[in-house]
């Protein structure tokens, strides 16, 4: 079949999420329970803070190197592009409880506002998104009253600000299963990773974009919004903890 692979031309205000890989990593779990001790031993051993040394804020993305840009820019057979970013969506639902507010000033300016994080809104999240207690990534311990009234010295997203060019890679897992989607809590385990790879005949490396498509929007389009993320009680498919050490 043919093989699924893209390049991906990103800039900062695209909508994706863009995982990774480290080089030379094989899943080797051989099952798919992960265990809270499993969980914090590979925070420390498969961490990458001070790998590229301590003042360090773009972490993974120094994977993509001039060499990886110049093999992505190689595949390029045809010059169209295709947006993976949403539609701004001001209608409030369960899945969506901070829509986009749009008002017409005049007939030819408009007002736009947007709470973009949550799973409703296309974005990019900078490495000041996540924290473990309070500790942000390389170590990075902001004061929480300095960032709500100045925002974040360290791990913006404006450290990305030129765009990411690399090899973008569709995992396509609906279509591998030969369904139109995934159901609400489908996990995807390291094995269905690879049999995309085999299916599709394209063999993931180091600097590489991965795409993972669970068919969100194809469900919601056939039977509507529901309770998705982290809210207590939602359910979304995606991948399985156990494929962290992959």
């Amino acid at each position: 079949m043919r093989t699924l692979r893209a390049v991906l031309l990103m800039p900062v205000t695209a909508a994706l999420y863009l995982s990774v890989l480290l080089p030379g990593q094989i899943s080797t779990a051989t099952g798919h329970t992960v265990t809270p001790d499993q969980y914090e031993r590979w925070k420390k051993d498969l961490s990458n803070w001070g790998r590229w040394g301590k003042d360090d804020q773009i972490g993974a993305l120094h994977l993509i190197t001039p060499a990886k840009r110049k093999q992505a820019a190689a595949l390029v057979k045809e010059g169209f592009s295709i947006s993976m970013s949403g539609d701004a969506d001001t209608v409030k639902a369960v899945d969506n409880p901070n829509p986009y507010e749009l008002k017409m000033l005049t007939i030819g300016t408009d007002e736009i506002a947007v709470n973009y994080h949550g799973i409703a809104h296309t974005h990019l999240d900078s490495l000041a998104h996540l924290n473990d207690n309070g500790v942000f990534y390389n170590g990075y311990k902001p004061d929480r009253d300095a960032v709500l009234s100045r925002g974040h010295e360290k791990n913006s997203i404006h450290n990305v600000k030129n765009g990411i060019f690399t090899r973008g890679i569709l995992i396509d897992i609906p279509r591998l299963k030969g369904v139109p989607y995934l159901e609400p809590g489908t996990p995807i385990y390291a094995e269905d990773l690879e049999a995309w790879e085999k299916k599709a005949g394209v063999k993931v490396s180091a600097g590489d974009a991965l795409f993972v498509r669970t068919g969100v929007w194809a469900r919601r389009k056939a039977v509507g919004p529901w309770l998705r993320g982290r809210a207590p009680g939602g359910k979304s498919a995606g991948l399985d903890p156990s494929v962290i050490p992959g």
